[in-house]
């Protein structure tokens, strides 16, 4: 197998990942993570294998994706802690995460954990449908003073339909989770590692993902949760002040009931603010207020916006000492993680893989969501200049935002030239410039 020379920050990052598995498939784990860097064409593990040089050892080789997909929480909180949080900790006085699913095609009846979902972008074809498996993720949502909002995925955890459960093997000892309890899941992975650091910790959410599970985990664990609001839900007035000398517990929801459709409709009380959101300054006329929800046990902000002359949608935050440019640059952010999403899917070819074990499956998606955030976190203090070479085409010079494949092939080009120098030294050039060529064509060609 070949090792590929990589940038002094992947470098440290891959050797720290490798620390968590036995030293035996420690040298195998760095190549396959420089072959899922080169590979090329369809992004199956047969090609990450032919670009890491893994010949007659693929059968180790598909073993240690096993290995990995069942040490996920540990290997994700080494990323976290040692690669992201070092870089990130000092820049933000409030650390926001984004948690939403996504779903990645598979094609055969033997793939472990597969089955029929809910397709969300049905696409011109209007399929409603999707096979394959679904990944409710977690992302740390980093702002880049030239970049802006950029999501960082961390973890991810399978969701295996309660029908599918029962065609996994027994001793895999898998047990069927909704979406909503793996949320709660990752939601306390996040509070062990981070809530006792003394930043207040941010979640941003899709609105199916707005419910009494998750809010109560998100309230024990001291998460401040933002996201959706559904328009018929139940909210109630603040309750009234107690009376001197009053008995019994304080009241913690009002008696008042409280319609958003007839709060929007009113004309007035609207306001108008501008806040920074990702590229571009966002002005929205708003309405704000407090409320009382039984699914968040307690007081909340609820934030209208007005979408068109008609058009309206409502938000809250469950700190309701949040002010309102705060909750619009959350729900403003969490669009990172949905090109997150594309990204890993179309630079990474996230569920091209072909594999059937479902511990397979996760550790091949976590190999990519790791790898995703590393190229971010090396491109991060870099500039355009060196992330994008338009030697080629010198006509092309607008500045624009490099995209995540323009810092994939930088980490790529970086990489070349430490083997170009590597090969430069030392004695026996004309056999390590032959084998360095010979690499390269494989890979090439």
């Amino acid at each position: 197998m070949s090792l590929w020379k990589m940038p002094e920050e992947l470098s440290c990052a891959f050797t720290l990942l490798a620390d968590c598995l036995d030293v035996r498939s420690q040298g195998r784990f760095l190549a396959l993570l420089g072959g899922i860097l080169f590979a090329r064409g369809r992004r199956t593990v047969t090609s990450w294998f032919r670009a890491a040089g893994i010949g007659d050892e693929f059968r180790p080789a598909y073993s240690l994706l096993w290995t990995v997909g069942r040490r996920t929480a540990w290997m994700a909180a080494v990323v976290l802690l040692r690669v992201v949080l070092p870089r990130l900790a000092l820049r933000q006085s409030r650390w926001l995460f984004a948690l939403d699913d996504t779903p990645t095609k598979r094609y055969g009846p033997c793939v472990q954990g597969a089955g029929i979902h809910h397709n969300p972008t049905p696409g011109p074809a209007q399929h409603k449908f999707v096979y394959g498996h679904v990944w409710v993720t977690l992302a740390w949502v980093a702002w880049h003073p030239l970049w802006r909002s950029i999501a960082l995925p961390l973890r991810a955890a399978l969701y295996v339909r309660q029908k599918d459960v029962s065609k996994l093997p027994a001793q895999y000892g898998w047990s069927f989770r909704t979406k909503l309890t793996l949320a709660v899941e990752l939601l306390h992975w996040l509070a062990v590692w981070l809530g006792h650091r003394g930043v207040p910790l941010w979640l941003v959410a899709d609105g199916a993902y707005a419910r009494r599970e998750v809010l109560r985990a998100a309230r024990r664990d001291k998460v401040t949760m933002v996201s959706r609001l559904r328009r018929d839900a139940a909210l109630c007035q603040l309750p009234r002040p107690r009376r001197p000398g009053q008995r019994g517990r304080p009241a913690v929801y009002g008696k008042g009931r409280i319609d958003l459709a007839k709060r929007a409709g009113q004309r007035r009380g609207w306001r108008w603010q501008e806040f920074d959101a990702n590229e571009r300054a966002e002005a929205e006329h708003y309405k704000t207020f407090l409320a009382t929800w039984r699914p968040a046990a307690g007081v909340i902000r609820v934030v209208l916006v007005k979408r068109g002359l008609h058009a309206w949608a409502a938000f809250f935050c469950t700190d309701p000492q949040a002010s309102v440019v705060d909750v619009l640059t959350a729900v403003a952010d969490r669009a990172s993680i949905e090109q997150a999403f594309h990204d890993l899917k179309e630079v990474w070819g996230v569920a091209q893989q072909q594999l059937r074990n479902v511990h397979a499956n996760v550790g091949a998606f976590h190999l990519n969501l790791w790898l995703y955030t590393l190229v971010e976190m090396w491109s991060w203090g870099r500039s355009e200049g060196k992330l994008i070479d338009r030697t080629a085409s010198p006509w092309d010079d607008r500045p624009r935002r490099p995209s995540h494949a323009d810092r994939r092939r930088a980490v790529q080009r970086q990489s070349l030239w430490e083997e170009y120098r590597a090969a430069g030294s030392g004695g026996g050039r004309t056999r390590k410039y032959r084998r360095l060529a010979r690499r390269l064509l494989q890979v090439i060609a």
